[in-house]
């Protein structure tokens, strides 16, 4: 089982920081292997939101999985399930206000299949490492001087 919260204190409002977060248009800006992400049907972000995502894995082979928004509390918590991809790994990241601005955890977790479970504990790591640097992306994204409230 991989499972593992990377916290994070950014500088600015939660309703900022869930903004950036939950577009999908916006996750290349502060996830390095994203190359696409797109929402599947037309109608608002929310419970039940199909996104087909495209990452660069490593040797930049590109990977497509759909992914479905499990919760959706604004400003509180946002969660997306793995439906249909290489590597069963859900997500759950929560907001708080913090003295700082906000405070986000950031969840992983998700049993491996197949080859990938052997890898298991590289695997973990790796993903763990792989989210912290863009947990920190988000961070300098936001807190950049140039950076105005990003549109809900």
């Amino acid at each position: 089982m991989i499972d593992f919260t990377i916290e994070t204190e950014i500088g600015r409002p939660v309703s900022a920081v869930f903004a950036l977060v939950s577009d999908p248009t916006k996750l290349a800006i502060w996830q390095a292997s994203t190359v696409s992400a797109v929402q599947e049907d037309g109608g608002p972000l929310g419970l039940g939101t199909r996104v087909r995502e495209v990452h660069r894995a490593p040797g930049g082979k590109q990977l497509t999985s759909r992914v479905e928004v499990s919760e959706y509390e604004e400003d509180g918590v946002f969660a997306l399930q793995m439906i249909e991809g290489p590597l069963p790994i859900d997500a759950r990241i929560t907001f708080e206000p913090s003295e700082r601005g906000t405070r986000l955890r950031f969840r992983a977790h998700g049993q491996p299949t197949g080859a990938m479970r052997l890898a298991q504990p590289l695997l973990r790591r790796s993903l763990e490492r792989h989210f912290a640097r863009d947990c920190e992306t988000l961070k300098q994204v936001l807190e950049s001087p140039t950076t105005t409230e990003p549109a809900a």
